[in-house]
Order: C-alpha cells, then sequence, then structure tokens
C-alpha cells in the first residue's frame, strides 16, 4: 500500500516561495514517475509538475514553467516542488501523485497516476 503525504503548504504574499514537500511509503516510489496537481475552488485538479522515476526528464504546465522547479531524492523517498515568484492564480490545493498501471495515459493526465496524497493548501495573497 502506498501512501503519500504532502507538507509545505502556507499562506504567502505575492512574489514570495515556498517548497512543497511529499514523502511516500513503500519501494514503488523509486521506480515511479511522479506528478503534482493542483485544484482551486470550483476548477478542475490541473497538471502542474512531473518528474522521471530517476529524476531525468520533467515537465511543467505553461502557467508555472520558469518558475516553479520539480525534483526528488530517491533515497528519501520525497519529490519536491519549489515555488518561486508566486502570483495569487497559484493559490489552490496541491496534490502529489504517483503513477499506476495505465502507462498508456501522459504524464500531465490524472488518469496516469494511481496514488494521491491528501493534499496542502497553498494561498498567494496579493
Amino acid at each position: 500500500q502506498v501512501q503519500l503525504v504532502e507538507s509545505g503548504g502556507a499562506l504567502v504574499q505575492a512574489g514570495g516561495s515556498l517548497r512543497l514537500s511529499c514523502a511516500a511509503s513503500g519501494s514503488i516510489f523509486r521506480r515511479s514517475d511522479m506528478g503534482w496537481f493542483r485544484q482551486a475552488p470550483g476548477k478542475e485538479r490541473d497538471f502542474v509538475s512531473a518528474i522521471s522515476w530517476s529524476g531525468a526528464h520533467t515537465y511543467y504546465a505553461d502557467s508555472v514553467k520558469g518558475r516553479f522547479t520539480i525534483s526528488r531524492d530517491n533515497d528519501k523517498n520525497t519529490v519536491y516542488l519549489q515555488m518561486d515568484s508566486l502570483i495569487p492564480d497559484d493559490t489552490a490545493v496541491y496534490y502529489c501523485a504517483l503513477e499506476g498501471s495505465r502507462r498508456g495515459f501522459s504524464l500531465v493526465d490524472p488518469l496516469r497516476y494511481d496514488y494521491w496524497g491528501q493534499g496542502t493548501q497553498v494561498t498567494v495573497s496579493s
């Protein structure tokens, strides 16, 4: 059974930075691609970023490219999302996800992922 626990969400002023962490249980972490998604009130869950199992490949939504950086530490079973130059539109609940067996779906598609954390709230004030 895989469990994902996010942390690091907070209230921050526009222009500020936060680093989200997602700690995973289970040995499959180091063999799995990981993703970050976010969901604002009344909106669908949107792709933010993803990273391959080795960390060699990273992917970003256009809205966060150049501001957010995804990374992972397979020795610590943890994936990170460094968020800089935050803007009010970044306000959302952020979820990390671990891919499942449906490898035919793109990493930007929530259907790619079988395991999800409980989410962490990020609020950016103007």
